[in-house]
């Protein structure tokens, strides 16, 4: 029998970090380069941390250099622990009971699909205790293109499973359009969820293959994968 293989986004999706990712950012933005200012109009829900650095860095005059983004991604990572400790980030309803049951299942295997940095993902995920139930994904670190994202966790997941998973096979849960486009780019199927900024009807308007208003209904979750 054909695995279903999820491919979970992270922010807006599993969890909500109420702005912990920001304030590690402007955090970061003061200790490396001395800055400090508004992030007004940078738009962060479904885009790739190295795209948000990118524009804050050409917002304050900074060259976006690769030097200067691995700079500020260190400055990140270094003090997103202390600020996820500081917020009150928490996980979605749903989102961790699906998460247990999805790794007790025979014929499902799941991974991350993420904008997040693999090391940003581990610290958010680890910060709740569910890191360790994804072996594979893809991240930030592959491209800061979000579409690309797909064939990195695919051939991921096929290389660690030892099978090959068709692009029907494989789901991405998000919260964003651009969880939708990106899993309509390597040919996946995606379930959408409003648990985002973007409303349902938002997001029925991009073509996901469904839309839930969250994850709460866990059999509501199941009977969309196994349709």
């Amino acid at each position: 029998m054909q695995k279903t293989l999820i491919l979970w986004d992270i922010d807006g999706t599993i969890l909500h970090s109420t702005g912990a990712g920001m304030r590690a950012l402007q955090r970061a933005l003061g200790e490396v380069f001395g800055i400090s200012g508004s992030f007004e109009g940078i738009e962060f829900a479904g885009r790739t941390d190295p795209l948000i650095m990118r524009q804050i860095l050409v917002r304050y005059g900074i060259e976006a250099s690769k030097e200067n983004i691995i700079r500020f991604t260190d400055g990140y990572i270094r003090v997103l622990p202390g600020v996820l400790g500081e917020s009150d980030s928490r996980i979605l309803p749903g989102a961790e009971e699906l998460i247990r049951e999805a790794a007790s299942h025979t014929q499902v295997v799941q991974g991350l699909l993420t904008g997040n940095f693999r090391r940003g993902a581990q610290v958010k995920l680890g910060h709740h205790g569910l890191w360790d139930y994804f072996p594979i994904g893809a991240f930030a670190d592959d491209s800061e293109v979000r579409n690309d994202l797909g064939p990195f966790a695919l051939e991921r997941a096929r290389s660690h499973w030892g099978t090959e998973f068709s692009e029907q096979s494989v789901w991405i849960v998000g919260d964003t359009p651009h969880d939708i486009a990106c899993a309509r780019a390597f040919g996946g199927r995606v379930l959408a969820v409003a648990t985002g900024k973007s409303k349902s009807s938002e997001l029925r308007g991009h073509g996901p293959d469904a839309v839930l208003e969250d994850l709460a209904d866990t059999r509501a979750f199941w009977s969309v994968l196994r349709a």
